[in-house]
């Protein structure tokens, strides 16, 4: 793609992320780290992650009723989800939301430590949101009282 007399130069979603590399002063950075959905498995509505620190982990699994891909690290857990799983929904702190199951300053990829039966590599996300809301003590988006 090339501009046209008098134009600017068009940027690629490759040239905007290279820049943001640049600007943010890590030229040596690599591509950043995505979750893999495990082999045999396909991820027909995307993925995203949920992220919480690795004390939350164990006191979140027994409480889901069914869970798809989690991984962890020493510091991290992370499930699965469908795309756009954030909509219209703020998660508790200090939950963190992937867009893309990417991994910001991952120097390496975690480990699966749970993967489901059949082919969907998905933790529903609402339970997984009421479940991180009621461990964090957060009050669930729509039960907030609304200001004029």
């Amino acid at each position: 793609m090339s501009s046209g007399p008098g134009r600017a130069p068009l940027l690629t979603l490759d040239s905007l992320v290279r820049l943001r590399r640049e600007l943010s002063g890590d030229p040596a950075a690599g591509p950043p780290r995505r979750l893999a959905v495990p082999e045999g498995m396909t991820a027909p509505l995307g993925c995203d992650a949920v992220s919480v620190p690795a004390r939350l982990g164990p006191l979140l699994m027994p409480r889901l009723p069914r869970m798809g891909c989690v991984y962890a690290d020493r510091t991290h857990w992370w499930w699965l989800v469908p795309s756009d799983s954030d909509y219209a929904l703020e998660w508790p702190a200090p939950a963190q939301y992937a867009t893309g199951a990417i991994l910001p300053d991952a120097s390496r990829a975690p480990e699966l430590i749970h993967r489901p039966d059949g082919t969907l590599p998905y933790t529903p996300p609402i339970p997984l949101y009421l479940t991180l809301c009621r461990l964090t003590g957060a009050t669930p988006t729509w039960s907030r009282p609304i200001s004029a």
